[in-house]
């Protein structure tokens, strides 16, 4: 099964509230975004957006130029339907992080808390950070979260990656200048611990 399959079947077969990784508001990733002091008119991507409820707090808080980006069209179809007439507010992209065609140089912030952890191939690590690179704007904000290296070794029958805050930025390389970092202990719908290691960094003006 392809990877853009079993995202599909996934978000075709359970409930958003029924994933390990939903969480009712995304506390963490949300005082990252607050931390980072981009206007709210500033463009922010999400990457492996999925169901996640991090696009309604965002335009709760008044930001206005928010990308949904997702390899499975059905788990955005999920949002679009939560969000009802404010998914008219949202740009939404159907695609692979490392593949697909993003805006050179347009985004303020990306955000990625579904993503990088499952790329266990280094060639597409590699294509994951030159999209971070192509599509942030010099000087541009990065939040990152993976599994902890205390965290689970698989999620959704895939193997992971895990990290801690400095192999994460290392993975990230030179062009990326370290702000801050932070464990979280998430806790999933059924009440297991989860843990996980959140990055932000900027992207180095040129």
């Amino acid at each position: 099964m392809d990877i853009k399959t079993h995202w599909s079947n996934i978000y075709t077969t359970k409930q958003p509230t029924d994933v390990s990784w939903y969480q009712v508001e995304p506390t963490r990733s949300l005082d990252f975004i607050a931390a980072s002091g981009i206007p709210h008119d500033a463009p922010i991507i999400d990457v492996g957006a999925g169901a996640s409820t991090l696009v309604d707090h965002l335009l709760k808080r008044g930001y206005s130029d928010i990308t949904l980006l997702d390899i499975s069209g059905e788990a955005l179809g999920k949002t679009r339907e939560r969000l009802g007439a404010d998914a008219e507010r949202v740009r939404w992209i159907e695609g692979d992080a490392t593949t697909v065609n993003l805006p050179a140089a347009h985004y303020a912030l990306w955000h990625d808390r579904a993503v990088f952890h499952f790329l266990t191939d280094a060639d597409a690590r590699k294509r994951y950070i030159e999209q971070v690179l192509r599509a942030l704007k010099p000087g541009g904000h990065v939040i990152v979260a993976t599994f902890a290296s205390d965290g689970p070794e698989k999620c959704s029958g895939l193997e992971v990656v895990r990290y801690d805050a400095e192999t994460l930025h290392d993975t990230f390389g030179a062009s990326f200048t370290p702000i801050s970092s932070a464990r979280e202990t998430h806790q999933t719908p059924w009440g297991s611990e989860q843990r996980f290691i959140y990055c932000y960094c900027r992207h180095k003006a040129t």
